[in-house]
């Protein structure tokens, strides 16, 4: 069934992504799309990972670690990061907690999106983070809004306002979320094509990297169910 259109989500979420003593929220602010480091012009050395693309930033070596599959586990040895004081930047950043906000459009399929600590360099589905820190993570998180699609009048975000304190370090926290596509036709005639949802959560411990010990973080998954529901506006 489709609207014609991609399913559009939107989500406003403060999370602590802190070690669990300590916690300021928020302090960082963090838009969806991302944004670009600039390139500097010289090309140093490469950490023999053999690649043609000159590694100018901490980022590209990391990332040309990824595409080799290594392990990126000591930064100070590497000029980019060193010269970028990264160790100290996740030094400075290990008590911050964050703030993020922005939409998505997707295919109108099953699927997730998730809030982690780290970038969001992939090696076997696990971000590319500090193993020292990963397990001391604390995952408190306050979602102040998330839909999925246009409001209408009486809808309900059953997550709207949700407030979850982790009560121990490196928790994983899903939502699973059935999406239904809903008409609201309004007596001026106007059309409001959009999605309702309901939602279970699931927690745990996230004592592994691989397997069905997860990963700490927030966890939207999300599927669309075969039914519409139609509402219709009508004078008294």
């Amino acid at each position: 069934m489709s609207f014609g259109g991609p399913l559009s989500i939107i989500v406003y979420l403060i999370a602590c992504l802190s070690h669990l003593s300590s916690c300021t929220i928020p302090k960082r602010y963090f838009y969806l799309e991302g944004f670009t480091v600039p390139a500097f012009n010289f090309c140093p050395a490469k950490h023999g990972t053999d690649t043609e693309r000159c590694c100018n930033t901490c980022d590209d070596v990391r990332e040309a670690y990824r595409r080799r599959g290594w392990a990126f586990k000591n930064p100070d040895t590497i000029e980019q990061c060193k010269r970028e004081g990264f160790s100290q930047k996740m030094q400075e950043q290990k008590n911050e907690g964050c703030q993020v906000y922005g939409f998505l459009e997707v295919n109108k399929v099953a699927g997730n999106f998730h809030f982690a600590p780290g970038k969001s360099f992939q090696q076997s589905h696990v971000h590319g983070k500090l193993l020292a820190f990963l397990f001391q993570i604390n995952m408190t998180h306050y979602i102040k809004h998330l839909s999925f699609g246009r409001d209408y009048p009486g809808i309900v975000n059953p997550l709207d306002g949700t407030d979850v304190t982790a009560q121990q370090a490196s928790m994983m926290f899903q939502y699973f979320v059935k999406v239904v596509p809903t008409v609201y036709m309004k007596v001026d005639g106007e059309v409001v094509r959009t999605n309702q949802f309901s939602v279970t959560r699931h927690e745990k411990i996230a004592n592994g990297l691989i397997g069905d010990q997860g990963l700490p973080g927030v966890f939207v998954l999300y599927e669309l169910s075969p039914m519409m529901v139609k509402l219709t506006e009508k004078h008294r």
